[in-house]
């Protein structure tokens, strides 16, 4: 009580400072002494002691003198001072007095921390209109809903999905983005609206679904459990389209692949594009999502860690996050396909093993590029049966720096595409490609090397970069149709500059070509590396 009458001076700590002065020194030692239990003096000392304690516990100590009261202060500074709290210490102080009750009102309060905690930028004085105040969106739209904030993936079997969640004026919306058209790698994200929530009234948060051509109607959101909820559509006939199934497939597939049927021309992409669309169709919208993290950076980092698209054959382009673990790279599918699903690792570097490329001539005869990856995978097979054999003696052959170059050495541990096995005409394409000279194309950044693709390697995109800065033994994930007898095996990472790498599948004979998504991502922080780490081995799980 002592320390709700120096803070504030309210309640029975002003009644006990008029009692003490009509008592004498003994009795006011006697009472002193007795046990304090009125629930109301509590509830009055606990709303203090947080607002002491949010304000950087800058209450008098026990020795101090007394203070001015904060009930002295004029409303308007209490204000100010109220608006530098957080919002969840608001409701507490609301409960200390009548006065701070009559102050938390005040709109002006709600909408700093509107502002200051989610980015509220937008006008809120127009609320006024609908009747609606800052303190009830702050209360019944951003807290209540502050969970399904940041990155997730949406649980589609192997196709995945990647989602933000972000804060976007009165709104909370879900957009759901896309990668650009195959084989374009280098255009910027597509993306569009599942679901949002906004306050039409003064009751509590209306959530709709955004999905299909209808516009807005009525949906749910169920909060599931920590980095977990679901979306429901209560109105699914706003799916669908007048023309049916026909209508639907064709309009989905000019947004999905930028063409129509007639435009692909092989009967296994046609095959794959008409299984996607029966199987995510299916879900109406009604999808459970979990959090997913961008990776971390550290200064040591080859480049900056990630999302990219990258090309994956017959499949189209996919979204994979690349992540460094010491001296391992590992690129994780956020959106996957029938081969190799979302969350499998589709491609894994050995960052202790750099190549040395051969001169562009020799790079041209697949078979020479083949020796050299098949004898580093060699060394890393003897190198990792002398760790387990206990015969390693501290130094081990092929542990230079990264940026030294070598011929040999890698550890494997990945996950590639089967997706590419066999596509027509693609190994046509990239002979000519080979074949053609190679235009210059300076580095981005230090010393670069010329880079061609071998003759008879597969790619979707033929305008890859001229020009590498190093080169890197790793393996990537294949797999049958069901994931089935997943097999990784040896290949090539090329890193052309900060925003662009590419993979040789050497028992596919295929190049992908991974382009940096630049949108910008809100909430997507990992807490911690654990809690990243953590993060991949779940997605992972899901589909292993």
């Amino acid at each position: 009580m002592a320390v709700c009458a120096r803070l504030c001076g309210v309640g029975p700590s002003r009644g006990c400072r008029r009692r003490q002065q009509r008592r004498g020194p003994a009795e006011t030692a006697a009472a002193d002494s007795e046990p304090d239990t009125d629930p109301e003096e509590e509830r009055i000392e606990a709303g203090a002691a947080a607002l002491s304690g949010a304000l950087g516990g800058r209450g008098a100590g026990p020795q101090s003198p007394p203070r001015c009261s904060l009930l002295e202060l004029p409303p308007e500074l209490l204000v100010e001072i109220f608006a530098s709290l957080p919002g969840t210490d608001l409701p507490s102080l609301a409960q200390v007095c009548t006065k701070f009750r009559r102050i938390l009102h005040t709109d002006t309060i709600w909408r700093r921390r509107c502002r200051e905690e989610y980015g509220v930028c937008e006008n809120l004085r127009k609320l006024d209109i609908t009747g609606v105040s800052c303190r009830d969106v702050y209360a019944k739209l951003l807290h209540r809903y502050r969970h399904i904030l940041g990155l997730w993936q949406p649980d589609i079997g192997p196709y995945g999905g990647l989602l933000n969640v972000v804060v976007d004026g009165l709104f909370i919306i879900g957009w759901m983005y896309l990668p650009p058209h195959d084989p374009h790698v280098d255009d910027p994200m597509r993306f569009k609206p599942l679901f949002r929530v906004h306050l039409m009234e003064r009751k509590s948060a209306t959530v709709e679904c955004m999905y299909g051509h209808r516009g807005p109607h009525n949906g749910h959101i169920q909060i599931v459990k920590k980095d977990e909820f679901s979306t429901k559509c209560n109105q699914t006939d706003h799916h669908r389209m007048s023309g049916g199934r026909q209508e639907e497939f064709r309009t989905w597939l000019r947004e999905e692949w930028g063409r129509t049927l007639e435009d692909i021309f092989h009967e296994h992409m046609q095959e794959l594009i008409l299984m996607k669309f029966i199987y995510t169709s299916q879900y109406d919208n009604c999808l459970t999502y979990r959090r997913i993290y961008l990776p971390p950076s550290h200064p040591d980092d080859l480049i900056r860690p990630g999302l990219f698209k990258g090309t994956y054959g017959s499949h189209g382009l996919e979204i994979v996050m690349l992540s460094f673990h010491g001296k391992r790279a590992r690129g994780t599918k956020i959106t996957g396909d029938p081969n190799i699903p979302a969350g499998q690792q589709t491609v894994e570097i050995d960052l202790m093993h750099r190549i040395q490329l051969p001169d562009v001539e020799s790079l041209r005869n697949f078979n020479e590029l083949s020796r050299i990856v098949l004898e580093v995978r060699e060394q890393v097979r003897q190198e990792q049966q002398q760790q387990e054999n206990g015969l390693e003696d501290g130094g081990g052959r092929g542990r230079q720096s990264p940026r030294e170059p070598q011929r040999g050495s890698a550890q494997p541990s990945v996950e590639l595409p089967a997706e590419k096995v066999g596509e027509p005409g693609d190994g046509e394409a990239a002979a000519a490609a080979a074949a053609a000279p190679a235009p210059e194309q300076p580095a981005q950044c230090g010393q670069g090397q010329p880079f061609v693709l071998p003759v008879g390697v597969s790619s979707r995109n033929e305008d890859y970069p001229r020009t590498c800065r190093m080169c890197f033994y790793g393996t990537g994930l294949i797999a049958g149709h069901g994931f089935t007898s997943p097999e990784r095996t040896p290949g090539v990472f090329i890193l052309f500059d900060e925003d662009r790498f590419g993979f040789i599948w050497l028992e596919l004979k295929s190049f992908s070509l991974y382009s940096r998504v630049q949108a910008t991502f809100r909430n997507a922080e990992a807490p911690s590396p654990q809690a990243f780490e953590e993060m991949l081995k779940n997605i992972q799980s899901l589909t292993s």
